[in-house]
């Protein structure tokens, strides 16, 4: 059935000029877009003109907002540059690829049969071994493969698969055949990110995206999701999805895949294996997860009985599926079928396992481990592609992943050909593959690109699905072979035609769809555990900007009253780790400076304002976009540079800058957080962190024999100064001072509010007894607020606060043990104050 072109376009090449003028298909390559002699493609041809309709200012405005969805929705990916990785915008090619119905449904066609040969190869390898005894498959490219899990020979995975969730690299060749580069069978990735093309693009351009009838992916999604919850076989189990972290290069597309598909993200502390299953430690104790669709790699998954190192995984999970209480997607060992040696089989291996050959063939690929093939491909050494047989990187890193033998230099041939001698077992030679191009949008033009298409199915009862798009990486640089987002590509969305009109399906709720529900859901205590810090820490870098805010105050007034007062300042400061030990004699403007810039300092501004970026990094999903920028924009204000010295003005308008977004970021935090489990966490941490602050600024400032001028310093920095000048005019007097901002339960910046404000979220949070009874925690919180109720402000002395600094650093302590720590049935044990 040929394509309707839409009603808008009066012929198939109608106004197409000006968008392909000086468009030229790459020598020697397939272009998707245009045929050997010029001429667009006929599937090209409705889209181009209605792109072409736009012009190109509209073009270039629709795609910049396309550019803006995407940074607003936080879409990243991690670029590893140093140890660290350096997080980067999207980098989205707003051109997408086409591929018309009938290709699609070859594509279809072979992508199952192979699903299909890799997971008879996966259930051969850990079962009967009939292929290697037969002598089909050498059992060196199993038992030598480090992704064979040797501890699970044997072992059916729960729920009767390997593979469930398999991505597949394809490219086209010159000849317009489509060759599989590269199975994904580990823990593919790049779906999470196919979808957020799909919304940006869609997005900016609707009405031809409508009408170009493109394939929906939303059904491939719903029938994943259902696979999964059919897994799942008790009503109290979540279904989870395990990330290595933040630090991992795709963490965004994690947290995104857990939000469009409902499943609760975890990392391996967040999980406990017991005797009865395998349960996520929550803040409301043990929750049971029986589905784990698992994106670390298999040798991590548990360090009890793999990579003794790791620390991502779950100890004893290898047992917990031997004992078949989870279901893990891909099973663990599944990586054994990405090896570049085990594409030198494959086409062998079809007829015989599936009785057929292979419908979509993998570039030609030999395997070295044999001495006559080592040698055959040593003779033709220049014009192969010389690859590692079973990781990503050859075993000289410097080669990187793969090299045209032809490229190298005489002793890195020389060496490398002395390598593949000694142990060919670790190489793969391959046919040098020349990618297909397809269109870019540069310089208000087309211009073509070389791309790598990966391919998505899902296993949803007894078959297969595919999904109708794809993840498309398109390299920047015109010869390339590889295409890797490390090195600077772009990524583009996938449009598969539909020979009809395409129904509208969506995994995203829309209003006549969407169940009225208050909960949120599990509390990991990992992310309470960082919401809590994330408080912690933003509290102490505002009471450190207070300090140095006072102390440029004081340097300004330039008299003798102000010095004893700057040093208490200064010592303070240095209690806290915020400025060097030698700093006492140095300037008021450069303890100033040391603060604001020195990283080396575990209480400076940036070592906090880092620590604060880095656990809310972590709980990245749980955290709101614009309470994410500000973090961003404090740790970026942080982070620009201050003059050697730089003056008060300088330094007082940084500091205001920072308080000012901080003061913002607390207003999110109660103005936009759903003030459930999380919230109360994330205040938690703060209320602790003021009072504890409070308690030890008034013992600086505040009891017996301090200088003049630092019960006004304690009124500033506790905020307090407009309240007390109206209850008590203009005179500071210890006892009025203490009360207002220790024991007053109206002053927000008061200890004993703190304690009222604790003590409210304490009684919120889920009880781990019956018994009627404070618990342990509530118990502290509790005596600490009676004691200070029940003071008089004249009895505030040093021992009394100390007292009440102790006990608060033990409520945080209780929290932490009954909420936060990995040690779930572990109770606090507290002694009461004195």
């Amino acid at each position: 059935m040929a394509l309707q072109f839409p009603s808008t376009v009066d012929a198939p090449d109608a106004g197409l000029e000006p968008l392909i003028s000086g468009y030229r298909p790459l020598h020697g390559v397939f272009d998707e877009m245009m045929d050997g002699d010029g001429r667009v493609r006929g599937h090209w041809q409705p889209f181009l003109a209605m792109l072409a309709a736009l012009g190109a200012d509209e073009i270039n405005r629709r795609f910049a907002a396309a550019d803006r969805y995407l940074r607003d929705s936080g879409v990243f990916y991690r670029v590893y540059e140093d140890a660290a990785g350096i997080e980067r915008p999207w980098p989205l090619s707003h051109i997408p690829l086409i591929v018309e119905p009938g290709e699609w449904r070859q594509l279809e066609a072979g992508l199952v049969q192979r699903a299909e040969l890799l997971e008879a190869v996966l259930a051969d390898s850990y079962g009967p071994g009939t292929l290697t005894r037969d002598g089909r498959l050498p059992a060196a490219v199993v038992a030598g493969n480090p992704e064979f899990l040797r501890p699970l020979v044997g072992v059916e995975p729960p729920g009767g698969a390997h593979l469930r969730f398999y991505a597949v690299d394809v490219g086209r060749g010159a000849d317009g055949r489509w060759w599989v580069l590269n199975d994904r069978a580990q823990a593919p990735s790049g779906a999470g990110y196919a979808i957020e093309n799909r919304l940006a693009l869609s997005r900016a351009i609707p009405d031809i995206y409508r009408k170009a009838r493109v394939e929906r992916v939303a059904p491939f999604f719903q029938a994943l999701q259902a696979e999964l919850l059919a897994l799942s076989h008790r009503d109290d189990a979540r279904i989870s999805l395990l990330t290595p972290g933040p630090m991992n290069e795709t963490y965004f597309e994690h947290a995104y895949l857990a939000r469009y598909l409902g499943l609760l993200l975890v990392e391996g502390e967040d999980l406990s294996v017991q005797d009865d299953g395998v349960f996520i430690r929550t803040v409301s104790g043990l929750r049971r997860t029986e589905v784990l669709l698992r994106r670390i790699d298999a040798d991590f998954a548990d360090p009890l009985e793999l990579n003794a190192a790791s620390r991502l995984g779950v100890a004893g999970l290898l047992q917990a599926v031997r004992d078949g209480k989870v279901v893990i997607i891909n099973a663990l060992g599944a990586g054994l079928v990405e090896a570049r040696a085990m594409l030198a089989f494959l086409p062998a291996l079809a007829p015989v396992v599936l009785g057929a050959e292979l419908k979509m063939p993998n570039v030609a690929t030999w395997w070295l481990g044999r001495a006559d093939m080592r040698e055959d491909m040593i003779g033709k050494f220049d014009s192969m592609v010389i690859a590692s047989a079973f990781t990503e990187q050859l075993p000289n890193a410097q080669l990187g992943s793969e090299i045209l033998g032809a490229r190298l230099d005489e002793t890195q041939r020389q060496a490398l050909m002395q390598s593949i001698r000694d142990r060919g077992i670790d190489y793969v030679a391959q046919e040098a593959v020349t990618l297909s191009s397809m269109p870019v949008w540069r310089d208000g033009r087309l211009q073509p690109r070389p791309f790598t298409l990966r391919l998505f199915l899902a296993r949803t009862g007894a078959r297969w699905q595919v999904l109708p798009a794809g993840f498309v990486r398109i390299a920047d640089d015109i010869d390339a072979r590889a295409v890797s987002l490390q090195r600077g590509a772009a990524t583009a969305d996938a449009w598969v035609l539909a020979h009809g009109p395409v129904a509208e399906t969506t995994l995203l709720p829309t209003p006549e769809r969407m169940p009225v529900q208050r909960a949120s859901g599990l509390l990991p205590s990992r992310a309470a555990d960082n919401l809590f810090w994330v408080g912690r820490y933003v509290e102490r870098a505002e009471a450190t900007l207070r300090l140095v805010r006072a102390i440029v105050n004081r340097v300004a007034e330039a008299d003798d009253a102000a010095a004893p007062v700057i040093a208490t300042l200064k010592a303070l400061l240095g209690a806290w780790d915020a400025i060097p030990p030698d700093n006492a004699a140095a300037p008021a403007t450069f303890t100033a400076r040391a603060v604001l810039t020195r990283s080396d300092l575990d209480g400076s501004l940036p070592r906090l304002v880092s620590a604060a970026r880095f656990a809310a990094s972590v709980i990245r999903d749980r955290f709101s976009p614009d309470a994410w920028r500000a973090l961003n924009d404090l740790a970026k204000l942080i982070a620009t540079p201050l003059a050697a010295d730089p003056t008060e003005s300088a330094i007082a308008e940084r500091v205001e800058a920072a308080l000012r977004i901080i003061a913002a970021l607390s207003g999110l935090a109660q103005e936009n957080m759903t003030q459930l489990a999380g919230w109360r966490f994330l205040e938690l941490g703060r209320r602790i962190e003021r009072a504890l602050l409070t308690c030890r600024l008034t013992r600086a400032l505040a009891q017996a024999g301090t200088a003049d001028g630092e019960l006004d310093v304690l009124l500033e920095l506790a905020d307090s100064q407009i309240t007390y000048r109206q209850r008590y005019v203009m005179i500071a007097a210890p006892a009025p001072v203490v009360d207002l901002v220790v024991l007053d339960p109206n002053n927000p910046r008061s200890v004993l509010y703190q304690l009222d404000r604790i003590e409210a979220h304490l009684r919120a949070l889920p009880k781990r007894s019956s018994s009627g009874r404070l618990s342990p925690v509530q118990q502290i919180a509790a005596s600490i607020a009676t004691r200070l109720r029940t003071a008089e402000a004249a009895a505030v002395n040093e021992a009394l606060i100390v007292d009440v600094e102790q006990a608060l650093m033990k409520l945080s302590d209780a929290i932490t043990a009954a909420y936060l720590t990995n040690n779930e049935r572990s109770e606090p044990v507290w002694e009461a104050l004195a």
